[in-house]
């Protein structure tokens, strides 16, 4: 219990039973995983719940649409072939301070990002550009987002046609499309939103900084056989390596 109760401070109770039960073995602790599931359930200690949140992009727009080259489909056999993004926010006292996201569903990594005061197209293409720079895509990489005006902008189309990425979009009103990115979103507020008061965007900006750092690094991924992110690309190329020798 001693141990429980330190990663569920620690992880700012982000973790049920199952995901414990792997954070102790890996950290060397031999448990049972009924064992786990008992003991935090009489000891009251669960993962925090995660809620409903509110659409950020605007898609009442006359802008050119892009066609769903996904259709749900979020694995994809190797890296940077399949990118998706999306917009949420985060309430501080001195305003909202919007997050724009990429993730990189091979291994569901964050691979660009960025935060401003503002949601306009500067906020989506900044985050993408760091993507881009970051990992170097070779050409016929497909980036998934919803329709909002800041994806369907001009500016933000003619960044992905130079670096030789092919948009794709969500059908109108429909999260479940871009699912990925909304689990994302739920697990980072339940982590480090909910509950908390920022007195600044600055505040606001290192929070979430942090939790990026620890979720491409650190949490464990049900969808990627308990590995992080990085562990599980780390362990593609590795195999990758070995067969190419």
């Amino acid at each position: 219990m001693v141990h429980i109760r330190a990663i569920h401070r620690q992880l700012r109770g982000e973790y049920g039973w199952p995901r414990m039960h792997r954070e102790l073995r890996a950290r060397g602790l031999r448990v049972g995983k009924e064992r786990v599931r008992r003991l935090m359930q009489r000891h009251g200690i669960r993962a925090k719940g995660k809620r409903k949140f509110v659409v950020t992009t605007d898609s009442a727009h006359r802008l050119p649409v892009a066609p769903d080259l996904v259709q749900r489909r979020f694995t994809p056999a190797a890296p940077n072939a399949l990118w998706s993004g999306d917009i949420t926010y985060i309430a501080t006292d001195e305003g909202w301070l919007y997050l724009a996201a990429v993730l990189d569903l091979h291994s569901r990594q964050v691979v660009g990002w960025s935060l401003q005061a503002h949601m306009q197209t500067a906020l989506v293409k900044d985050a993408l550009l760091m993507a881009c720079f970051r990992r170097k895509p070779a050409p016929g990489l497909i980036f998934h987002s919803d329709r909002g005006s800041q994806y369907c902008s001009q500016d933000f189309q003619d960044t992905l046609t130079a670096w030789g990425i092919r948009s794709s979009m969500s059908r109108k009103g429909n999260c479940w499309d871009n699912a990925p990115t909304e689990s994302l979103w739920g697990r980072l507020k339940t982590a480090c939103v909910h509950g908390q008061r920022f007195a600044t965007r600055q505040q606001a900006r290192q929070a979430v900084m942090d939790w990026i750092a620890f979720y491409n690094h650190s949490r464990l991924h049900s969808a990627l056989g308990y590995l992080s992110p990085m562990q599980f690309e780390q362990r593609w190329l590795a195999a990758q390596r070995r067969s190419a020798a």
